[in-house]
């Protein structure tokens, strides 16, 4: 018998015929240990025989149960679930599900499930197939229903019980019965990874497993969502209190009575970011560029205006100096003309002038201006060119506030809508927060913040509803995260000391990034994210269902490859899309597969006179062939929560996920409801410096 390296071919498809001498030498084991005498063996000599005898039986058992075990599991894979409390985690390794390493031989095992022949060891049995058939119409006889219910229930000891909720081809996943927990190394998440899959296969169950360690772990959790799905929120309530990591910011924009407040432009490196980010909301192709730039140009000179009076820009902020720019022009120049030595007596004969119509005089397009306002803006414009100001944010609020009024509504035209959106209704006060309103209890974060507590937070962006603000939202919190990680990469945490008890890891700062539907939130800012962000401790998980929806959101396939290489590792699982597949199957390399061809062939002798009258021949010859280790196809009938993992760069691993059990979670509301109810209890508001105006109170808060 040749050794197990040495077979060229398995032939695992074929009958278990091991059984029947595995049954012979059992029984003759039994014989010599009971009658030694009946066969005339003397008892020391029989029960050596015996042991002989069941050695030999239990060696073909065993292999003959291994061929029964591998067809039973071609057939339908064992049901696989855990409860959240089971999920395994490590400070040092991400648990992805179980699986093995795809090998060649899987691929050799795969290809021989197609053989006709093979095909009554992979199709289930003629009972199977009557049970199946015959269970709809069990159901509508009332002796027969229970009957129904025990054929049709996933008990262990049903013969005939279906095969998990899943779809799929179980071929891929039986093709190896002994799979094991499957890990990656932590180390490899600072390369980011992306995960693929059509919808409903499984790709948020997968997410809340990632979640789930990430959160025990004592990482900074970020969780975008832009659907706004209940369950994932309940989810991440759950194990965060779980960790005993207190409670988790939840910023939901279907729920904002209850939601935590974020600032989306009130958190910046350089005061420039706040017009980057409200402008990137704008359509910047063809003849929209150029109304782009102005409304970008127009907004900045705002925000710097704001930030100098120790106002914090929020949108309503933005959107009331864009439509009106007059009150800041005048509040500003008071500002700049109080603050600058050489201007500091101005208000000495302002007034006076101002009543006798000195300083009164309307320049061109300034009609419907205040008179004060004209006054102020002609005092400013002679101080400059005496050279006693020189300010650019001021002369920037005094070109826009000296533009004809309609001709200023139509450069920044563009701009008004947007801003429309995200300063109407409840939602505005989710990012617009009044810092400064003490009887409202919901809490105001801000990543900085996050980042130092270690805490876990969920974004979630309802964007079924308003795709526009939660587009919108989503890239100014990730063009805030971009400046934190570009913060974070030249100076470190800079005192944002982990909170005792809550990471192990104190001194390795992880962030743990994880968008849902990415397709619907990246852009511009999602780019360096990916790209640069890993030197400060990001790590990136992105979902989406085709690489198509990628290219189709940035618009350009050569940007969209640019993403996709940044993540270096790739999870697929089912996808409908041909392109989406090959992007996981171009990376990998061929393998060769044998075939197993049986020859057979007569030869009639010619010769009267020789003794043989004919010749025959009986072969199998084995052939090889190279193929894809996998192929499109093969990904294409992934059973739901299947997956196939790319990790390290070259280690293919074939996964299979945990279906949810939420029974017995002690943690767990019951209901959306409940959780809004745990959410309105412990929002209060925990900053105090609601009674001092100024910026440096809001960042003394911020540093405590």
């Amino acid at each position: 018998m040749l050794g197990k390296g040495e077979m060229p071919v398995e032939a695992l498809l074929r009958p278990a015929v091991e059984i029947w001498p595995a049954v012979c030498a059992l029984a003759c084991a039994a014989l010599c240990l009971i009658a030694p005498t009946a066969i005339f063996l003397p008892a020391a000599v029989g029960k050596g025989a015996a042991a002989a005898f069941g050695l030999y039986g239990l060696v073909r058992g065993r292999q003959a149960w291994k061929i029964k075990r591998y067809h039973r599991q071609l057939r339908s894979l064992p049901r696989y679930s855990l409860r959240a409390n089971q999920i395994p985690w490590s400070s040092n390794r991400l648990f992805l599900g179980k699986g093995f390493l795809w090998q060649q031989k899987h691929t050799q095992r795969l290809h021989d499930t197609k053989a006709p022949g093979a095909q009554r060891f992979v199709q289930p049995g003629a009972l199977y197939q009557w049970v199946r058939k015959s269970e709809p119409r069990w159901e509508k006889i009332p002796l027969m229903a229970p009957v129904a219910n025990f054929t049709g229930s996933f008990k262990w000891y049903n013969p005939v019980k279906p095969p998990p909720p899943v779809g799929g081809s179980p071929l891929l996943h039986a093709v190896e019965p002994n799979e094991n927990d499957v890990y990656m190394s932590l180390d490899e998440r600072n390369g980011h990874t992306i995960i693929l899959g059509t919808t409903r296969v499984g790709k948020t169950r997968l997410a809340e497993i990632l979640i789930t360690q990430d959160i025990r772990r004592g990482d900074v959790t970020i969780v975008f969502d832009p659907k706004g799905d209940a369950e994932l929120m309940r989810r991440i309530y759950a194990e965060t209190k779980r960790a005993g990591r207190g409670e988790p910011y939840i910023f939901h924009l279907g729920y904002p009575e209850h939601s935590a407040r974020y600032n989306a432009i009130g958190s910046f490196g350089r005061v420039t970011e706040v017009a980057t980010r409200v402008a990137n909301q704008l359509p910047g192709e063809g003849g929209s560029s150029a109304f782009k730039e102005f409304a970008w140009r127009f907004v900045n000179i705002i925000a710097r205006a704001l930030v100098d009076l120790g106002h914090l820009p929020d949108y309503h902020l933005i959107r009331r100096h864009i439509n009106d720019i007059e009150p800041l022009f005048v509040e500003y120049a008071e500002h700049v003309l109080d603050t600058t030595p050489a201007s500091a007596s101005w208000r000495d004969t302002f007034d006076a002038d101002l009543r006798g119509g000195k300083d009164a005089n309307t320049a061109a397009g300034l009609a419907g201006r205040s008179p004060r306002a004209i006054a102020i803006f002609n005092r400013v414009t002679s101080l400059a060119a005496e050279g006693r100001v020189s300010n650019p944010a001021l002369e920037g609020l005094a070109g826009a506030f000296k533009y004809d009024k309609t001709y200023y509504d139509k450069i920044v035209s563009s701009v008004g809508p947007l801003m429309e959106k995200l300063t109407s209704g409840a939602v505005a006060e989710l990012i617009s927060p009044a810092y400064h309103d003490a009887n409202d209890p919901r809490p105001i974060f801000d990543w900085r913040t996050v980042i130092r507590e270690r805490a876990v937070v969920y974004i979630g962006l309802d964007a079924l509803s308003d795709t526009t603000v939660s587009g919108a939202v989503g890239n100014s919190m990730f063009a805030d995260l971009v400046s934190v990680a570009g913060a974070l990469y030249k100076h470190g945490e800079q005192g944002q000391a982990a909170v005792d008890g809550v990471n192990e890891n104190k001194g390795k700062l992880r962030i743990c990034l994880h968008a849902d539907e990415f397709n619907e939130l990246i852009g511009d800012e999602f780019v360096p994210m990916v790209n640069k962000a890993g030197g400060a401790g990001f790590q990136v998980t992105a979902y989406t269902q085709t690489w198509s929806d990628v290219e189709a959101r940035i618009g350009s396939a050569a940007k969209a490859g640019q993403v996709a290489g940044n993540f270096n590792t790739m999870l697929m699982m089912r996808v409908k899309e041909h392109a989406t597949a090959r992007m996981l199957t171009d990376l990998l390399g061929n393998v060769e597969i044998h075939s197993l061809t049986q020859v057979s062939g007569v030869n009639d002798t010619a010769d009267p006179g020789g003794d043989t009258a004919f010749t025959s021949r009986n072969e199998d010859r084995v052939t090889a062939a190279e193929t894809e280790i996998i192929t499109p196809n093969n990904i294409m009938s992934l059973p739901k929560g299947q997956a196939f993992a790319l990790v390290e760069g070259s280690r293919l691993y074939k996964l299979r996920l945990p279906l949810p059990d939420s029974s017995h979670d002690e943690y767990m509301p019951e209901s959306v409801k409940d959780l809004a109810a745990l959410m309105e209890k412990k929002y209060h508001t925990a900053l105090a410096w609601y009674n001092d105006d100024s910026t440096e109170a809001l960042l003394r808060a911020r540093s405590q």
